[in-house]
C-alpha cells in the first residue's frame, strides 16, 4: 500500500512552472508499507499468516468411498423406517466393526442386530451393505506425518 508524505503537495504544481526547479510544489512523495503488513483504519495490522501443509496423509480414494457408503446407508435407513433422517431410531452401523468380523454371516447377524426396531425387510439392505463393504479398508487413526531422518 502506497501513502503520500502529508503536506507535500499533489504532484502537479501549483506555481507557473509545473516542472522541476521551476519554483513550483515539489512533487508529492510516495512511501511503500513494509511487505508483512497492511494499514486499517491507520494501524498497521500484520497479514494473516497461510496455515502450514497437512501433516496426516489420508487416502482420499478411501474416504470418499467410505462417504458415499455412509450416505448410501442414511439414503436406504429413511427407506427402510419410512422417516426423515432427522427422525431414525439412534443407530450406528460401524463400518470398521464389520470389519473386524471374520465372515459375512456375523456382519449379517451384526446388522440385523442393530435393525431390529425396523419393520420392513431388511434382508436386501443388509445383502448390499455387505457387498459394498467387500474390499473397504479398516480406518486406523491416522498417524502424523515425520520424514524419515537420512541415512
Amino acid at each position: 500500500m502506497a501513502a503520500v508524505e502529508p503536506g507535500s503537495g499533489t504532484g502537479t504544481g501549483t506555481g507557473t512552472g509545473s516542472g522541476p526547479g521551476s519554483g513550483s510544489t515539489p512533487p508529492a512523495r510516495v512511501y511503500f508499507q513494509a511487505g508483512g503488513e497492511r494499514e486499517r483504519d491507520g494501524d498497521a495490522e500484520p497479514l494473516p499468516r497461510r496455515q502450514g501443509k497437512v501433516t496426516v496423509k489420508y487416502d482420499r480414494r478411501e474416504l470418499r468411498r467410505r462417504l458415499n457408503l455412509e450416505e448410501w446407508i442414511i439414503d436406504q435407513l429413511t427407506v427402510l423406517y419410512g422417516c426423515e433422517e432427522e427422525s431414525i431410531p439412534e443407530l450406528e452401523i460401524d463400518v470398521d466393526e464389520l470389519l473386524d468380523l471374520p465372515s459375512n454371516e456375523e456382519r449379517a447377524s451384526r446388522v440385523k442386530d442393530l435393525l431390529i426396531a425396523c419393520y420392513k425387510p431388511t434382508d436386501e439392505f443388509v445383502k448390499e451393505l455387505l457387498s459394498r463393504i467387500q474390499g473397504m479398508q479398516k480406518f486406523s487413526t491416522p498417524q502424523k506425518y515425520s520424514p524419515q531422518p537420512p541415512k
